[in-house]
């Protein structure tokens, strides 16, 4: 089985794809895919498809879907070249007490691989390799082929799952670019870094990496700048200030010469806003 969340909804048994059309059908089959290898309590299907608000006909319309996609899988298996470790669709969509679960079969999960991936990336950064960090970062993030679940129908658990794979997307990538600045790399990262912060405006750890790259690369002006940006944006739609370490970011850029600007590793997070005490260290002052 291979199962692919990090971008459209992909299942595939025995190389066919076992994806239906129908929004609902599609949501189990996404929950049920994200937690591979795990019961998922009918009650949580129920959840995700009736935003908590459930029809009493509800365990019999979440059987219902189940029985749908036990039926695509059967076809899958019929039209499969070679043989497979699943004999029957109740082998790789198992019925448990109170629940269902898939069953990978010891196949391949984007997901998984993305998290193995990146937490070798994150023991590289701790252990100082940092040219090794960088090149497991960007593996795992290679496996991202757009949002998370992009084609599929979000009710409350999975939009909840969606914001929670970006978090862990964005933290990611946050760590791989403190890899390359920390690499001397900042010339590389700026045209990759421009987009963005255009596209995550409130986000500081990624600010603070633009001003550093800009600021290495000759653009003093162009930092300040960004970090100018950054707080009218911050003040406009947070009613908030750019945090102590970003201030003191702009003013040692105002004063010192590039050398003088080492960053520190960065506890990355999605955005600039929320309890200040779980914000990002962005910079380290020489």
């Amino acid at each position: 089985m291979e199962i692919r969340v990090l971008g459209a909804l992909g299942v595939r048994v025995c190389g066919e794809s076992v994806v239906p059309s129908a929004p609902k059908p599609r949501q189990v089959l996404a929950l049920l895919a994200l937690r591979a290898d795990q019961v998922v309590p009918a009650g949580v299907l129920a959840e995700e498809l009736w935003s908590g608000r459930p029809p009493r006909s509800a365990r019999t319309t979440v059987q219902t879907y189940v029985l749908q996609l036990r039926d695509l899988i059967d076809r899958a298996l019929s039209r499969a070249d070679e043989p497979c470790a699943a004999t029957c669709a109740k082998d790789v969509l198992v019925t448990s007490p109170g629940g269902y679960m898939l069953n990978t079969g010891g196949g391949t999960v984007d997901l998984h691989e993305f998290e193995r991936l990146a937490g070798l990336g994150y023991r590289a950064m701790d252990g100082g390799d940092h040219a090794l960090a960088a090149r497991q970062l960007a593996d795992a993030l290679a496996l991202w082929r757009g949002p998370a679940l992009a084609d599929v129908p979000l009710g409350g658990q999975l939009a909840v799952e969606a914001k929670r794979l970006e978090e862990t997307r964005l933290c990611a990538l946050d760590q791989r670019i403190e890899a390359d600045l920390r690499l001397g790399r900042h010339r590389v990262l700026l045209a990759e870094l421009t987009v963005l912060v255009d596209r995550y405006r409130t986000h500081e750890s990624l600010h603070g990496q633009y001003m550093l790259a800009l600021h290495r690369s000759g653009r003093r002006g162009e930092a300040l700048e960004a970090y100018q940006r950054l707080r009218n944006t911050l003040v406009r739609e947070l009613g908030m200030e750019p945090s102590a370490v970003l201030r003191r970011l702009q003013r040692t850029i105002l004063l010192a010469g590039p050398e003088r600007v080492e960053p520190e590793r960065p506890v990355a997070v999605p955005s600039g806003g929320g309890d200040p005490a779980t914000r990002p260290r962005l910079s380290r002052i020489g």
